[in-house]
């Protein structure tokens, strides 16, 4: 039987790398990170002086991304899948809260995202690959055999956050993340390209009462359904 390829779309915060680092782990599959690739070209912009304070000129975006190269490559000590730009290590480089900010607004253009869209098709041509997101199953992989859609309240998903900022040294107060996450909810659903949006036949988790062993659990019993469903159907 051909390998799934799973989709797994969401809001911040609600740990949807989190469980689709899991499940590729649990099912040995490749696990793509489409977050960390927006990210990379986010923090390519800002270093090259492209995007400053929010701003940018599209046409100059479009023309750099020829100059821009993502890969991941696991990383035995720390047991991951890190994200490599131009061949330089970002993984940390990316996941704080600068490259947070600004990553709506790039992730928003339209040369970005038919850019990495492809590269981003080409990985789930075979199956055997999870990839999260906020439009894996609605543009990505429309055709993807497991859809997922992760949600959490706002409150659940501030205190994530902030924790995890907190963790990495920043100085941040919980408003303030709280109140940038719901900017970053409204960029993303009210976007013209590829807004956030749930699949029609993508299954939900809310996952603000469960711990990560219930979430993934649930997850790879919606997985293994879906197999035996498929199967059914040769």
């Amino acid at each position: 039987m051909r390998r799934l390829t799973i989709a797994i779309d969401g809001y911040s915060s609600c740990g949807k790398s989190t469980l689709a680092k899991e499940i590729a782990q649990k099912l040995n599959y490749v696990y793509a990170d489409s977050g960390a690739m927006y990210r990379a070209v986010t923090l390519h912009m800002l270093n090259k002086g492209i995007l400053k304070d929010g701003a940018f000129i599209t046409k100059q975006v479009a023309q750099e991304l020829n100059a821009i190269h993502i890969r991941f490559k696991f990383d035995s000590a720390s047991n991951r899948s890190e994200t490599y730009l131009n061949d330089e290590n970002v993984e940390k480089d990316i996941r704080n809260s600068k490259i947070t900010k600004h990553v709506s607004v790039i992730s928003a253009v339209r040369e970005v995202r038919e850019k990495l869209v492809e590269i981003q098709q080409k990985m789930g041509i075979e199956g055997g690959v999870v990839m999260d997101g906020r439009d894996i199953g609605t543009v990505v992989f429309p055709n993807a055999e497991i859809k997922l859609f992760m949600t959490a309240t706002n409150q659940i998903r501030a205190e994530r956050r902030y924790k995890e900022l907190i963790e990495k040294g920043e100085s941040i107060s919980l408003e303030q993340v709280a109140n940038d996450l719901k900017k970053r909810d409204h960029y993303d659903m009210n976007r013209e390209i590829s807004p956030l949006r749930k699949a029609e036949d993508a299954i939900e988790i809310d996952n603000s009462d469960l711990d990560r062993e219930s979430q993934l659990a649930m997850a790879i019993a919606i997985i293994e359904k879906k197999k035996v469903d498929l199967q059914e159907k040769v």
